[in-house]
């Protein structure tokens, strides 16, 4: 995230749908001062906690609409968005406030989930069982296209896989009770179809799987 955004001393930078502050309170240890959005209360109370506990005085939280950010225009010079996109109806007017908020030479960079196109309906499904927050996860010729038809510039991209423990997971995103089995089968059944784009595989008895995340950094121009 810092090889592509390369963030520096003087980079005022905005955390949108900061979530509890991870992406915000590491940016803050590069950057002169870092906001965190989000609409969701307990998250910016662990925001707040996670500032706490890494002693950072330089980041501040807001509470707010990420669709229509509380922010004047060109305020910030680096504008952040960490697994977020895939939980957003509108993620083009998010975007274009992302812009708006953004100094002109200023940059934009989008991580999220990007599965393969063929691969994307069966993702968005299996996604959306585990997760009801999930709406659908663009492919990474979708957001690309996204950021050009925002008039961003200068396009550059990271892709890396994020392995997870599928159990652990299902703890942790609290799916409804009677689909379980379904998601279950579902992964077992990409070990030998791969039909999710998920490189699902049996690891010490438990089922493992891949985010695919792809980075993207776009530079405003006006």
């Amino acid at each position: 995230m810092f090889e592509l955004s390369n963030p520096q001393i003087d980079d005022k930078v905005l955390d949108v749908a900061c979530g509890p502050g991870i992406v915000a309170c590491e940016f803050a240890k590069k950057a002169s001062h870092v906001t965190g959005i989000d609409i969701t209360p307990v998250m910016i109370e662990q925001a707040k906690n996670l500032q706490r506990e890494r002693k950072l005085d330089n980041v501040d939280w807001k509470l707010g609409d990420v669709t229509r950010l509380p922010f004047e225009d060109d305020s910030f010079s680096l504008v952040v968005t960490r697994y977020s996109l895939h939980h957003l109806i509108e993620p083009r007017q998010v975007l274009e406030e992302m812009k708006r908020v953004c100094k002109p030479d200023g940059k934009i960079l989008i991580i999220d989930v990007t599965p393969d196109k063929d691969k994307a309906k069966a993702y968005n499904h299996v996604e959306k069982l585990r997760d009801n927050s999930h709406t659908g996860a663009l492919t990474f010729d979708e957001l690309k296209e996204l950021m050009e038809e925002a008039g961003l510039t200068n396009l550059k991209s990271k892709y890396h896989d994020l392995e997870m423990g599928l159990e652990s997971i299902l703890k942790s995103s609290f799916p409804n009770p009677a689909d379980i089995p379904k998601i279950r089968q579902l992964f077992q059944k990409d070990i030998s179809m791969d039909n999710l784009g998920m490189k699902s595989h049996m690891k010490n008895g438990e089922i493992f799987f891949y985010f695919p995340i792809t980075m993207i950094l776009g530079t405003k121009i006006e």
